[in-house]
């Protein structure tokens, strides 16, 4: 059933008449509420409301299809989680406290009540999580004791801390290498460190107590920078990353990476303004000039390959059929070492095509039970060794590249082979979650820490302990990623060390991208 901004509740069996007033309903809550389904792999989520994306940081596309434990970040261990498995494979209502962290790392205290929905069998089909940011009663809590006894001692002890490390915080900024100001809420420049002054040619005589916008005769006056100022950071959210691209008459051109803050003093979010400006300028260049020599370099080796690669073939043929054995098996692997160079290159011209924004994908109706079980059968050809399963069947198609969707499959079930040379089986899942179908493919190997899994899309980043022992660029997650979010779709990835990993993408199901906001 279609509802609100076709996006669907996505609940199984009959729907109520008044869909469309529980969906409002529910996005009108100021608790963040998610359902789950029971009866899929991992039971992932197939909705949530908006107060959950406001709470987690986590939009609506990046959230469906995953298992609510990736809100824990590294914290697997606690207590509560344990109380919600068993509640769980009960089937049973409950009510805990965990410790959740947002899309930015944040930490918060989650209350989570998780209530299970059943059908007419007494089966618990779905669940659905009603949360409650209760960090500040939290703090209050482990704070107020201690607080009560401390409170004198606190203030006096900051007083003489702050008078102490005034010049030393000072020195600490001065040396810091990137652009530093401090503002007023008129944006009047309160302080600037000297490596602000030294980038950008100013006198502090010049800047101290002036508007940001005068500086230097109304260089700084840039649309980016007020909409920074004025429209994104009164809404009392740090604004990270913001890159802005501008001619500056006495110095050229410079491109900026800006991070703004709000200085909180007292709970109020108006009294100071922290601006850290970073010149990107020299740093993109650079990788300009990187990404343009992996592109000409790949093209020129693109042809000569080619034609080692024919005299290659031809040698094999032309070989008399007395000659020693060994000579047709070192032709094959030389063969083969050129297959695997060709690989590399392509692989390298693919990377430079999604840097430059010239990927071009072929689009066309996909059945995924259809290429799975293709690719899979050929995949068993070559690793015997290894049992490869398939589980799951769906109805609906994707529109997409099928020879990119199928260059990401192969890359990650590869993979899953492998890092996993001591556990021989892989596991792969086929599903629909709300309007998305979704593939997962699960190892038993080495698994990934939480901290290189912050990495792992990255381009050329190869995770420590695997590097050391398995030959690779680092670029085939990175290109598998840019090719599943050009299809509107997300690629992520749940492990711990020692114990495996699983490797998810969803795509939009029939090829109509979401919409839901």
């Amino acid at each position: 059933m279609n509802i609100n901004n076709s996006s669907d509740l996505p609940l199984s069996g009959s729907y109520p008449a008044n869909i469309k007033l529980l969906k409002s309903a529910l996005d009108s809550s100021i608790s963040g509420i998610i359902i789950t389904d029971n009866t899929q792999f991992d039971n992932p989520i197939i909705y949530c409301n908006k107060a959950f994306e406001k709470l987690s940081g986590y939009s609506r596309d990046e959230v469906i299809g995953r298992n609510c434990r990736f809100l824990q970040g590294n914290e697997r261990d606690q207590k509560a989680r344990g109380d919600i498995r068993e509640a769980v494979i009960k089937g049973d209502a409950i009510t805990v406290e965990l410790r959740n962290y947002r899309k930015g790392g944040e930490l918060f205290w989650n209350e989570l009540y998780i209530s299970p929905i059943t059908d007419e069998n007494d089966k618990v089909t779905h669940f659905i999580g009603v949360q409650n940011d209760i960090t500040r009663r939290k703090n209050a809590e482990e704070n107020l004791a201690y607080e009560r006894e401390q409170v004198e001692i606190k203030i006096e002890s900051r007083t003489r801390e702050l008078n102490e490390n005034r010049e030393y915080l000072d020195s600490i900024i001065q040396t810091i290498r990137q652009g530093l100001l401090v503002l007023d809420p008129e944006y009047k420049v309160i302080s600037a460190n000297n490596f602000f002054l030294k980038t950008f040619k100013v006198e502090k005589r010049d800047t101290i107590g002036r508007s940001l916008y005068e500086l230097g005769n109304g260089q700084w006056d840039i649309k980016q920078l007020r909409i920074l100022l004025e429209q994104i950071l009164p809404s009392n959210n740090p604004v990270l990353d913001f890159e802005v691209d501008h001619e500056f008459p006495h110095i050229g051109r410079k491109l900026m990476l800006l991070n703004a803050h709000r200085i909180e003093l007292e709970g109020s979010f108006k009294d100071r303004i922290l601006l850290a400006i970073e010149d990107i300028t020299e740093m993109r260049a650079s990788e300009n000039r990187k990404d343009d020599f992996l592109s000409v370099s790949s093209h020129e080796l693109k042809t000569p390959l080619t034609t080692i690669k024919g005299y290659n073939q031809s040698i094999l043929r032309l070989l008399p059929k007395d000659i020693n054995p060994k000579v047709p098996m070192m032709v094959n692997k030389s063969g083969k070492q050129i297959d695997r160079l060709n690989g590399i290159i392509t692989s390298l011209l693919e990377m430079s095509r999604i840097q430059s924004g010239k990927l071009v994908l072929d689009k066309d109706e996909i059945d995924l039970n259809v290429l799975i079980a293709e690719m899979l059968d050929d995949v068993r050809e070559n690793h015997a060794d290894h049992t490869l399963t398939f589980d799951g069947h769906v109805d609906k198609t994707v529109t997409g590249d099928e020879s990119q969707i199928a260059q990401v499959m192969q890359n990650l079930i590869t993979n899953a082979i492998k890092y996993s040379p001591d556990a021989k089986d892989i596991k792969v899942v086929l599903s629909e979650v709300s309007n998305y179908i979704k593939v997962s493919i699960t190892d038993y190997g080495f698994g990934i820490s939480q901290e290189d899994q912050k990495k792992i899309f990255d381009r050329f980043f190869r995770v420590s302990n695997i590097q050391k022992h398995f030959p690779g660029m680092g670029i085939g997650l990175y290109i598998s990623a840019q090719i599943i979010k050009q299809h509107g779709g997300t690629l992520w990835v749940d492990s711990e060390p020692g114990r495996g990993a699983t490797f998810s993408f969803t795509l939009p199901a029939n090829g109509k991208e979401n919409t839901d906001e």
